[in-house]
């Protein structure tokens, strides 16, 4: 059947009040739901006049219309199936309805289509559930928005319309159309839904915004900085819709054994009724056990038990601001029992600041101009440093130069042409070779004062040389020790800090955290090394990073995580999974979350499997009457079904 995630939402108004809870979809819009409506109105209509002894011309047809209305879908993909020899269990449940009416067992018969029907409206309606976090997500975003022409004039035009460039006013109120910068205004903008912020945030002119945000008491003009299919919020429901449609390790395991046990059973159903009717049975009597056989047996609850759980467990997390790409990423975060954690951006905020400018004499340079100089050539640069630099020179209202021939090497820093000279900007331990620039008292001195103050030393090098060193400093993240202290819980062993700062700025912040192993000054592949050692040593890793030197070492862990505000598209895009609002507590929730899914699971087939063994020994050892078999079977599916859908509760995120 299709998905109910491929069932987009027309678009909405713009509603300035805050964003209310995701909208449940409607039982009677789903076509499974309508026709398992339709399937039990006319077996109540039939099924008085059949008990009451009425004519068959009465009861009959209504029994037929009864098997149409119910059974012909399920009947159609079985056929579907079949042509691509694929045995689906819907068509054995049809077949064995079929059988029924064919020995004169028209009310079992019927009573079988209507609660297979019902069993299949409500795993739709169960799904539909599931979608609607998703859906849910599109209603954040506004359909239309004001876009201001060059003329001095504006135009209301549809948010999908909108262009990078372009310049929109959001008034107060409203919610922002559009991924962007402000050009102008100032405003306190309502943005919980995409980064978890408590309070409302204050945005000046510089300030980013994104789509679905709530504005405040200000106006502000916005120059859009994605076109709508690329913000935020539509990245966030393509991702969650695109890990919903992927299945499991379990679940494709599950299949594949599936065809070979319905097979399996259709030898069996043959076998229940060729037996006794070899040892003298009555064919009516041989044919009733054989179909309430085939009914039981068949492994709808089983082939239930491992998408509804985890398809929840993916929904509910989306909520919490945790984007599970697969229900392969879901399945595998509950397996981790080793974390190795990035420190700029994923410990710490992201957004550091230049807190000492230390220019060496003899090079003619002040604070000012070696600044200056540092900032036009990490202008290009999208690493969290860079951007610390050139905010630090335009807090001091510094001009900068042009840069040419920009190059960056993850690990290492960058390089530019600034007026006439080449600069390097970058680790003082990989740019100043040791004995060399190194010897250098004003050097050395100056990077060991930085960093015995915790602060990450920048080295400035002008043709070579080196001019001067520029302090950094980071802030820790709210709930980051107790994140630490989640994880450790979780796993059985403490994080790992792995970050290419240096060793006393990485120990100052693993102390205060609480992380006891500290691999400092490391390059891209030296983090893939330390995975790859803990991988060999059996464990399962978890890598978490923000930074395009992050990449790698998230690609080789089993799971990988990024930061999503500071995280690089690369970094982004390489991770198994996005914590959007880069709350460090989300890591240890969805940890918790896939380890309850996979217990689900569990649950899901033990109870499956237990409904088929008893039901399939009472009709092979005794007499289960049809009725009884149906109810026993479709109950277990059903069960499984809402057993998974405890995922989506917010309890189950919570500790």
């Amino acid at each position: 059947m299709p998905s109910v995630l491929d069932q987009r939402p027309a678009p909405v108004a713009p509603d300035p009040r805050p964003a209310a809870a995701p909208r449940r979809t409607r039982v009677l819009a789903l076509p499974e739901a309508r026709w398992a409506l339709a399937a039990l109105v006319l077996f109540l209509a039939a099924f008085p006049l059949d008990l009451l002894g009425a004519p068959a011309w009465t009861w009959g047809p209504l029994y037929a219309a009864t098997y149409a209305t119910g059974g012909w879908e399920p009947g159609r993909e079985g056929l579907k199936a079949l042509r691509y020899k694929t045995l689906d269990v819907d068509l054995l449940m049809v077949a064995a309805a079929l059988g029924a009416a064919g020995i004169g067992q028209f009310l079992d018969g019927a009573l079988l289509i209507v609660i297979f029907a019902t069993s299949g409206a409500l795993e739709a309606v169960a799904t539909a559930r599931t979608a609607d976090s998703v859906r849910g997500l599109l209603d954040l975003a506004p359909a239309t928005a004001t876009r201001l022409l060059p003329d001095g004039g504006e135009e209301a035009v549809a948010a999908e319309e909108l262009a990078a460039g372009d310049t929109i006013l959001v008034r107060p109120g409203e919610r922002i159309g559009a991924d962007g910068r402000v050009l102008a205004g100032e405003s306190e903008v309502d943005q919980a839904t995409i980064t978890g912020e408590p309070l409302p945030a204050a945005k000046a002119p510089g300030d980013e915004v994104f789509a679905g945000t709530v504005n405040g008491t200000g106006a502000l003009r916005v120059r859009v900085g994605r076109d709508p299919g690329d913000s935020v919020i539509a990245r966030i429901v393509r991702m969650v819709e695109e890990a919903s449609r992927t299945k499991a390790p379990t679940q494709l395991f599950i299949e594949k054994i599936e065809q070979r046990y319905s097979l399996g059973m259709v030898v069996a159903t043959l076998a229940v009724f060729l037996v006794p009717l070899a040892f003298g049975d009555e064919p009516r009597s041989a044919l009733l056990r054989a179909m309430t056989f085939m009914i039981v047996a068949s492994p709808c609850a089983v082939v239930l038990a491992t998408m509804p759980p985890l398809l929840s467990a993916i929904a509910n997390a989306g909520r919490h601001g945790v984007l599970a790409k697969s229900a392969v990423v879901m399945e595998r975060l509950g397996r981790v029992d080793a974390v190795a954690l990035d420190k700029t951006g994923t410990l710490t905020e992201g957004a550091p600041y230049v807190t000492d400018v230390r220019p060496l004499p003899g090079h003619g340079l002040d604070e000012d101009a070696l600044l200056a100089l540092a900032a036009a050539a990490e202008h290009p640069s999208e690493h969290p440093l860079a951007r610390a630099v050139v905010d630090a020179a335009r807090a001091r209202r510094l001009t900068l130069a042009d840069a040419a021939g920009f190059t960056s090497a993850p690990g290492l820093g960058v390089s530019a042409t600034v007026a006439g000279h080449t600069v390097r900007v970058g680790s003082p331990a990989r740019l100043l070779a040791p004995g060399g620039a190194l010897a250098d008292g004003g050097v050395r001195d100056a990077v060991r004062e930085l960093e015995d103050a915790g602060r990450t030393a920048v080295a400035v090098l002008r043709d070579g040389a080196p001019v001067g060193v520029l302090g950094v400093s980071d802030r820790l993240r709210p709930g980051a020790a107790a994140a630490v202290a989640a994880l450790a819980e979780l796993t059985g062993r403490s994080p790992v800090l792995l970050t290419g700062d240096n060793a006393r700025a990485a120990g100052r912040l693993a102390a205060e955290v609480g992380i006891t192993d500290v691999r400092a000054g490391l390059l891209p592949q030296d983090k893939v090394a330390a995975v790859r050692e803990w991988q060999d040593a059996g464990r399962t890793v978890l890598a978490v990073g923000d930074g395009v030197n992050d990449a790698p070492a998230l690609a080789a862990a089993d799971s990988g995580v990024a930061m999503g505000r500071a995280g690089s598209d690369l970094t982004l895009e390489t991770a198994d999974a996005v914590v959007v609002r880069d709350e460090l507590a989300a890591l240890p929730a969805v940890v918790r979350l896939s380890r309850r899914a996979r217990r689900l699971v569990v649950q899901n087939l033990v109870i499956a499997g237990a409904f088929i063994t008893v039901l399939v020994a009472w009709d092979l050892l005794g007499h289960l009457p049809l009725p009884l078999g149906v109810a026993g079977h479709e109950g277990s599916t059903v069960v499984v079904g809402l057993n998974g859908l405890r995922l989506l509760r917010d309890a189950a995120w919570r500790p």
